[in-house]
C-alpha cells in the first residue's frame, strides 16, 4: 500500500496564522502538522508516501521534509494548482499509485491510534474503499454516515440535521479503482469535486467498508481546534516512530 497526504488548500478559518504559512506547517504538539500524518503512515508500514502541496507552499515542504530519507519514507511531491476539492487533489496520485491500494489523510487530521492493523485488513479483504468515522459533538462541521445494520446506506456531507453522531474523518484506504470514479463525479454547487460524492458511488456499487476509530482523532483546521490538538499531542514523541531524533534538511534540531 503507498500512501497520500493531502495539504494543498488555503487554511482560511485559521487566518492569519496562514496568512504567510501553509497551516499544514504550524505546529501540532513539538513538530510542524504535516509529519504526524507523515509518522502514522510509516507506523502503519507505508514508507512510500506522495504529498500532494499547493503551489505557493511547495518549498517548505521540501525544505522541511525533502526526500523522507531521515525520517524513514520515501517521499514524492506533485501540485496541486487551484483549490478543486479533495477528491480533485487525490486524482494527482494516479501515476503514483499505480496498481497499489492507497491510504488518503487530510493533513489537518491528527490522531493517536495506529492503522497498521487497519492497513492489514484492507489488503485482504473484498471492499474497494474504507472510511473511518469517531463519534463527535458537532457532526455537522463533515460528512455524516447514515448507519443501519452495521452498514452505511449513505454520507450526507454537512447536513444541518445530522442523522449520526458520527462524522467521517479525513482518513480513507482506496483500490486503484478510486480514479475512475473521480472521472465519473461532477463539482458540487461549491465548484469542488466532493470525496463524499465518491464514497456514496462506493455505497452503491456495496464497496464501501468502515471502521469506528478508538483512539483520539480531532480536524486541527479551526482555531479552536487546533489549540486542541496541541494539548491532545503534548506527549507524543514521533522520534518514536521515525526511530531516531528528527533533524530538518540542514542538519539542524528542530527545537
Amino acid at each position: 500500500m503507498k500512501g497520500v497526504i493531502l495539504a494543498g488548500g488555503n487554511g482560511t478559518r485559521l487566518y492569519p496564522l496562514t496568512a504567510v504559512m501553509n497551516k499544514h506547517m504550524l505546529p501540532v504538539g513539538k513538530y510542524p502538522m504535516v509529519m504526524h500524518g507523515v509518522a502514522r503512515m510509516k507506523e502503519a508500514g507505508i514508507k512510500d508516501i506522495l504529498i500532494v502541496v499547493g503551489k505557493n507552499h511547495a518549498g517548505g515542504f521540501l525544505n522541511l521534509l525533502g526526500s523522507g530519507d531521515q525520517l524513514g519514507v520515501n517521499l514524492s511531491y506533485r501540485v496541486q494548482e487551484s483549490s478543486g476539492g479533495i477528491a480533485d487533489a487525490l486524482r494527482l496520485a494516479e501515476d503514483f499509485t499505480g496498481n497499489e491500494n492507497i491510504m488518503v489523510l487530510l493533513g489537518d487530521n491528527i490522531f493517536t491510534e495506529s492503522l497498521a492493523n487497519a492497513v492489514q485488513t484492507f489488503e485482504g479483504n473484498r471492499y474497494g474503499a474504507q472510511v473511518f468515522i469517531k463519534a463527535v459533538s458537532d457532526p455537522q462541521r463533515f460528512g455524516v454516515p447514515i448507519l443501519m445494520n452495521n452498514r452505511i446506506q449513505a454520507i450526507e456531507e454537512k447536513p444541518l440535521n445530522p442523522l449520526s453522531k458520527y462524522a467521517v474523518t479525513g482518513i480513507y484506504m482506496y483500490s486503484p479503482s478510486v480514479y475512475s470514479i473521480i472521472k465519473t463525479i461532477q463539482p458540487s454547487d461549491r465548484g469542488e469535486l466532493e470525496i463524499t460524492d465518491v464514497n456514496n458511488i462506493y455505497i452503491s456499487l456495496s464497496q464501501l467498508g468502515f471502521e469506528e476509530l478508538r483512539g483520539e482523532w480531532i480536524d486541527a483546521g479551526t482555531h479552536e481546534s487546533l489549540a486542541k490538538a496541541n494539548k491532545m499531542t503534548e506527549h507524543i514523541h514521533l522520534e518514536k516512530i521515525f526511530h531516531h531524533p528528527i533533524e530538518n534538511t540542514n542538519s539542524m534540531m528542530l527545537k
